[in-house]
């Protein structure tokens, strides 16, 4: 099982190419991926997004929330941002979620790199064609 942060899933919806899109594809095809809430709500919060891909979108998988998930997202947070690096919350609790479940997490998004080297968190690091990967 595998996760997709939202820049991820904006880029896939999108059309735009690289391979974090294609893993994201994949993983479609093959059942294996399973939706964070908070990136459901934030897809969902487009006002512009199709109704029949906010359908979609809503089928896959929904991962559940684990015991003491706010207290730990909170945690979580805080040792990340004393080490003077950003934290949002969202990417907070999106890290969480994947963490007790043990999902890995793709994402265009570098700012979940504080979050990789803080905690255990498996994130898969991509961007666009022509761009670089880091696991």
């Amino acid at each position: 099982m595998i996760a997709a942060d939202t820049s991820t899933w904006v880029a896939f919806l999108e059309g735009s190419g690289g391979e974090d899109t294609d893993w994201l594809d994949r993983a479609l095809a093959d059942s294996q991926l399973v939706m964070v809430p908070v990136v459901l709500t934030e897809l969902l919060s487009d006002p512009k997004l199709p109704s029949d891909v906010a359908e979609t979108i809503s089928e896959v998988p929904l991962i559940g929330i684990a015991s003491g998930y706010w207290q730990k997202a909170g945690a979580l947070r805080a040792k990340v941002l004393a080490k003077r690096r950003k934290a949002r919350l969202g990417d907070a609790l999106i890290a969480q979620s994947c963490i007790d479940h043990g999902i890995p997490l793709i994402t265009r998004d570098p700012d979940f790199r504080a979050f990789a080297e803080a905690v255990n968190l498996n994130v898969v690091f991509g961007t666009g064609p022509g761009r670089s990967w880091q696991r």
